[in-house]
Order: structure tokens, then sequence, then C-alpha cells
């Protein structure tokens, strides 16, 4: 049994050395003081007490390191898994009751589970149902209501909880008059530390000294009587051990928003860590195995009052831009996580939750994809409004409505295009046995008695009908002085029994109208099934060619051929 498959860590901890670990315990602890005001932040945004979010901050990064195959993928709460959350629990129970909790952590169990099984049945590939430009769309819809929703907490006014952006800013407009004008502050000022940190690289995180100075401000100024909304009492201690409530009706309410993390928290992990890996040429991220880490590191967690977490982007770029060389980098980062629920939750009482709240907006306003959306109005304008109707559908619909028409798109899609391939007319490119697509190319020579045709795509049920079309039209389009049809099959790299069947009948189509039927680059796979279907004994081996030139060239000689055995008869005759 190869062990090193099963659990990745045996692959670096043998060879692990000095070098290994002055740069893993730099991008740990980096990464570790990142964790503590993003952790509590992003448990907020869940609905949660923010002590959770440390909870969700140390047995997911233990599990992760041993079983995870990025080594520097950095594990733990993400923005957008904390919005889900609060979008798919919410709707069941009141965000920081106990109830709310206890659904948040079976969530987190379910969400393992369903990851760890598509793993182990090497289901990574379903992922790519969701495609870039519906991602991109429903990040960036996401964020603006993730930022919005913080409004509350950095304007200190009551806003009703709402994953629809049109009633979050008109219930922000409605209180205007009703801003606390020092909680305000200390999240503008918070902002503003955080921006100006990022922007000239300081060594220390913004969000880290947004928190320094929110707690000495409020805790020196005494703010908090003047309604500044504080943290107040973090429990102290390392999360208990327990086993989440097992209920079929809170699991069957639960399915659908586990199934939307488990993909959604997953298609962010993937992304980041195969774009670290490209640098690091030392080892392979494997889609299935990361599947099973991020299962084992949500089920871990769930036992020790985690909800559900994933990799993050920024966590996991610090990682990489301070050294982190192995998976104990996360080790690191969870070590300093509990030394800080042990001895340093007390310092966290006058913590504003409008620093949080900055923390959140300063995050998830990175998210927002202009890039890609000016890219993709260049490159592909189906992709742009399949984009733009993912970010809309989000935005006015919300966030799992927005999710829904993603899928639904990216599969319409998917299905517009296998059964409407790419197909083109061809025309040789003169003094040379090439040819290209008469659209795309000019003086090109064209025949009247030929037609050329290329089908850009494996034919099979879903598109034999438009295959079929396309070849009578063209066929019909050239008249009564076509005398030869060859089909270029070098683009065609699967058919099935559909298939084979409209093939037969085109075949007898173009012999009906006394045109020969002709192929040219067929591959071996496909040539073995039209064998086994009798399309070869149908129509001859003499109709089977490598190259287009090939077949005009024979089509040309038995032409002529023909031709002199016509005159020889007339003269003989006369």
């Amino acid at each position: 049994m190869n062990f090193k498959k099963y659990f990745p860590i045996l692959e670096w901890l043998p060879h692990y050395n000095s070098e290994f670990f002055r740069g893993d315990l730099i991008a740990g602890l980096t990464v570790g003081v990142m964790l503590i005001p993003q952790g509590m932040a992003y448990a907020m945004l869940a609905g949660m007490p923010p002590i959770y979010g440390l909870y969700a901050s140390i047995i997911p990064l233990v599990l992760y390191a041993i079983f995870g195959t990025s080594r520097q993928l950095a594990v733990g709460p993400v923005a957008m898994v904390a919005l889900l959350i609060a979008a798919g629990v919410g709707a069941i129970a009141e965000a920081n009751s106990e109830e709310f909790i206890g659904l948040v952590i079976l969530l987190a169990l379910m969400v393992g589970i369903i990851q760890t099984l598509m793993g182990i049945f090497r289901l990574g590939f379903l992922v790519n149902f969701l495609s870039h430009p519906v991602i991109a769309g429903f990040t960036s819809a996401a964020a603006l209501i993730i930022g919005f929703s913080q409004l509350k907490h950095l304007l200190g006014i009551n806003i009703p909880r709402s994953n629809h952006i049109y009633e979050i800013i008109v219930n922000a407009f409605s209180n205007f008059n009703a801003i606390n004008l020092h909680t305000f502050i200390i999240g503008i000022l918070a902002i503003g530390v955080i921006l100006l940190i990022k922007k000239i690289k300081f060594p220390i995180p913004g969000p880290l000294l947004a928190v320094a100075f929110g707690i000495f401000a409020v805790w020196g100024l005494g703010w908090d009587e003047q309604g500044v909304g504080i943290v107040e009492e973090v429990p102290k201690g390392l999360p208990d051990f327990g086993i989440p409530s097992l209920n079929f009706e809170d699991v069957k309410a639960l399915l659908p928003i586990a199934f939307t993390i488990s993909f959604i928290s997953f298609m962010e992990s993937i992304a980041v860590a195969k774009a670290i890996q490209s640098k690091h040429k030392n080892y392979q991220v494997l889609p299935n195995q990361e599947l099973i880490a991020l299962g084992v590191a949500n089920i871990g967690g769930a036992f020790f009052q985690s909800f559900p977490t994933t990799g993050g982007f920024s966590r996991t770029a610090v990682n990489d831009q301070t050294g982190a060389k192995s998976g104990m980098a996360s080790i690191f980062s969870a070590a300093l996580i509990a030394l800080t629920l042990l001895f340093l939750t007390p310092l966290f009482y006058y913590l504003p939750k409008a620093i949080l709240a900055s923390v959140i907006m300063v995050a998830v306003f990175g998210l927002i994809d202009f890039k890609e959306a000016r890219h993709l109005w260049y490159t592909d304008r189906s992709d742009f409004f399949m984009m733009l109707a993912t970010f809309l559908g989000t935005l006015i619909l919300g966030i799992e409505e927005g999710i829904m028409i993603g899928v639904v798109l990216s599969l319409g899609l998917i299905i517009f295009r296998t059964t409407q391939p790419h197909t083109a007319v061809l025309g040789k490119i003169p003094g040379k046995p090439h040819y290209k697509n008469t659209d795309r190319f000019d003086h090109l020579e064209v025949r009247d008695d030929i037609l050329i045709f290329r089908f850009d795509a494996r034919l099979y049920f879903a598109n034999v009908s438009f295959f079929k079309e396309k070849i009578e039209a063209e066929v019909i389009n050239k008249g009564k002085v076509l005398k030869l049809f060859i089909l270029d099959a070098d683009s065609m790299n699967g058919i099935d029994s559909s298939g084979i069947y409209a093939i037969k009948e085109m075949i007898e189509f173009c012999h009906n109208q006394k045109i020969q039927f002709k192929f040219a680059g067929v591959k071996g796979p496909i040539r073995d099934i039209l064998h086994r279907a009798n399309v070869v004994e149908m129509i001859g081996e003499d109709s089977f060619f490598f190259r287009i030139q090939h077949s005009v060239d024979f089509f040309d000689k038995k032409s002529n051929h023909r031709y002199l055995e016509y005159a020889l008869q007339t003269n003989e005759d006369e």
C-alpha cells in the first residue's frame, strides 16, 4: 500500500531540514497573525460569535497539513464560505443563537463528508461544470453583498440581515440619521490603515495593526460608552471536543447549502493551490486528494466546534511570499492560534466590531473582478453576458439563487456548444496541398464539383441533427454540379451509435444525389468503429484517405479515366 498517496505529509516530512523550518516558522507565524483578526471577522460575517473563527483556525489547519498536496495553501475561514453560511443557515435559524451554532457545526461535518466522498470517488471533475465567467460573476456580486452587509457594524446602525443588496442599501439610508459617529470614525480609519499598510508593504499585517488601533482607541477614549459596539467577553481556552448533533430534518434542510459550499470552497481552494504550485516544481497538486484533504479538515474541525473552512487567496499568497516550504507552516499557524486562545483572549474585550467589518470590507472588495469583465467584453461576448447574468442574478435574487443561475448557464452553454459545434467548408491554398476555412481565408481555390466539409467536435446524439442539417444545406447550396463530398474527420475525436446512423444517412443522401462520399483524416479509433458498424463495407476501403488532397487526386484520376473510356467508346461507335 502506497501510504504517501493517502498521506502526502510522508513525501516531505522525511526530508525536512533547518532551511524548511526557518521558512515555515516565519510564514506560519505571519499567517497566524493574519488569521486572528480575519478568523474573528469571518465568524461574525457567518453569524457566529467571533471566537468560533479562532476555533476554525486550529484543527482544520493541522489536518490539511497531513492530507493536503499543496505545501503553501493556507486553510481556514474565508469570506465567501462565511457568506454562504450566513445565507443558508440564516434562513433556518437566528444568527448567533445556540441552534444556529449547532447547525453550522453540523454543516461543517456535512461539507467534510461530501468533499471526502467526492475525492474518494474521483469526482473532482464535477467542478468544471461551473465556468470561470460564472465564478467571476458570482464572486463579484457576493463581494458586494458581503461588503454592504458590514455597513451596520461600520456605521453603528441597526440593519436587518439580508442577502439582497438593494434591501441593505434602502435600510442603511432609512437609518442614516442614527449613524454612530465614533463607530464610523474607527471603521474608516481602520480601512485607511489596512490599505496604507498594504500599499507600502509593511511587514506587520494591516488587519492586526487595525485591531490594535481599535482596541487602544476604544479602551483609551472610553468610546464603548459612546455606543461603539465591541466584541466584549471572548471565551478563554481551546475548543471542546463534541459530536455534532445529527437530526434528519436538519440534514435535509442543510443539504443544498452543504453541496454549494462543497463545490464553491473546493473551486476557490484548488484555483489558488494550482496558481501557487506553478511557481514550485518540487510537488504536484492532485485535485481528488485535495478534496479528501479539505473534507477531512472539515470533518475533524466539526468535532472541535469549527465552521466550514477552505483555502484562502490572500493568506496563501502571504504564506508563499514569506517562505513557506511545507505544510509545517500551517501547523505553526494553528499553534499560534491555540496560544492566543489559551492566553490572549482577554485582550480582545474592547475590540470594536467596526474593525472586524473593515477587515472584511477591504478583503472582499478586492474580489470584484473588473479586469475579467473587460477582458471578456473584448474576447468572448457570450461569456461576458453569462458573467453579467450571474452577477445580476446574485445581486437581485440572492446568493443561492445566483449560484443556481450560474450552474444552469454553465450547463446551458456546454449543451449549446456541443450541440452546435464549429463547422467549416474548406478550400485549397493555391499551389499547395493544404485546405483552409473559406470563411476565414481569402483567395482559396473552391471547386464547384467538390464540397469539403470539416466537423470540429465529437459526433454524438446531441449534435447529429445539426451535423446532418449543415451537410444537407451545403450540398443543396452547391447544386447539381456537385460530384464529390469529402468529410474531413481530422477534428472528430469520437463517435457514438447515433453518429454512426447519421453518417450512414448522409452517405445514402449523397448517393441518391449521385455524389461520391469520401473520408479524409479519420483517426484510428473512429475508423475501428466505422469498421464494426459496416460503414467501410458500405462505401469501400478506397473511400478513406489520410489527407484531403489524396481524395481529390483520386477523384480526378477516376474522372479522367472515365472520360477517356467515354471518349474511346464514342470514337469506336463513329
